[in-house]
């Protein structure tokens, strides 16, 4: 077992799950797809809204959490660092 997820790790979880979704998804999913509570949730989604890598948006009856750019290549980064962490 490989212990708890760390704070980069969960963040991490959360931009691919909204990448995974064509950069879009509703915070019902994220939070299912990051496997997270919801006050857990709540709180990185928030720390991700105020650091703009995300944004709120809403579209007809639901509301959305979409991707910044700037987060994609954040991601890239994120998975290139964790790769050589993981290989040596």
């Amino acid at each position: 077992m490989e212990g708890k997820r760390t704070r980069i790790d969960i963040i991490g979880d959360m931009l691919s799950s909204i990448l995974g979704k064509g950069g879009e998804i509703k915070p019902t999913h994220l939070m299912y797809k990051s496997n997270m509570s919801h006050t857990q949730m709540r709180l990185y989604l928030d720390d991700l809204i105020v650091k703009d890598f995300v944004r709120k948006i809403k579209k007809g009856n639901y509301d959305y959490v979409i991707i910044i750019r700037r987060s994609i290549r954040s991601l890239k980064i994120l998975i290139a660092k964790t790769k050589i962490y993981i290989n040596t």
